[in-house]
């Protein structure tokens, strides 16, 4: 990783991890394994876990660490949260 990447994490509702690396993987990545997509100016790392909502219900919560140079990051993060918010909201 280069000194002058930073790092993003945000999460995602109502999506799959499958889900996630595919919109990833649309996004100029490469599938490392299930849980990592990684691109020359970026990598992401996936994980999930099971939110209640309310007392009957439950949902995924999908959540991504982004790291990456800056310019290339802030793109990523905005066109994968449209994507993922489109999927999930």
């Amino acid at each position: 990783m280069s000194d002058d990447w930073v790092t993003n994490e945000r999460s995602y509702r109502g999506i799959s991890i499958r889900l996630a690396r595919r919109y990833l993987e649309k996004l100029g990545g490469d599938i490392v394994d299930d849980e990592h997509v990684e691109a020359d100016e970026w990598r992401a790392s996936l994980s999930a876990e099971k939110i209640a909502i309310g007392p009957s219900l439950s949902l995924t919560e999908v959540t991504v660490i982004f790291e990456g140079h800056p310019d290339a990051l802030d793109k990523l993060v905005e066109r994968f949260s449209q994507k993922a918010m489109r999927a999930g909201g």
